[in-house]
């Protein structure tokens, strides 16, 4: 195997919720869904894959980084949906924001200064 594709998986608290967040306030779409087990998600190239857990510990020690382009847009897009930080450049030379879903789950938003 020479090419690599990383994918996260999440905790999910409450899946069916969490599922409902995703498509409804960040525009993922529901590719697969398996009740209080397991589901996946995606938007454009990147696919998150949710694990049910009962666990709030776990859920709030994950995160997730989402690589975009136009960070602009899409800070705008999700400030609209849901509580996320300001955008900022970061010491180390890109533009990034952040949010946490509902299961306690950090996810940063990124794209490299140009």
């Amino acid at each position: 195997m020479s090419d690599w594709e990383p994918v996260p998986v999440l905790a999910a608290l409450n899946l069916q919720g969490l599922v409902d967040f995703y498509t409804g306030k960040l525009g993922f779409h529901c590719d697969n869904f398996v009740p209080e087990k397991y589901a996946i998600v995606s938007r454009g190239e990147a696919e998150i894959h949710f694990w049910a857990c009962s666990d709030k510990y776990v859920a709030d020690n994950t995160s997730c980084y989402i690589y975009v382009t136009e960070i602009q847009a899409v800070f705008e897009e999700l400030q609209k949906q849901t509580k996320v930080s300001p955008l900022r450049e970061m010491p180390w030379g890109g533009l990034e924001f952040h949010l946490i879903d509902p299961s306690g789950n950090l996810l940063k938003f990124g794209q490299p200064v140009q």
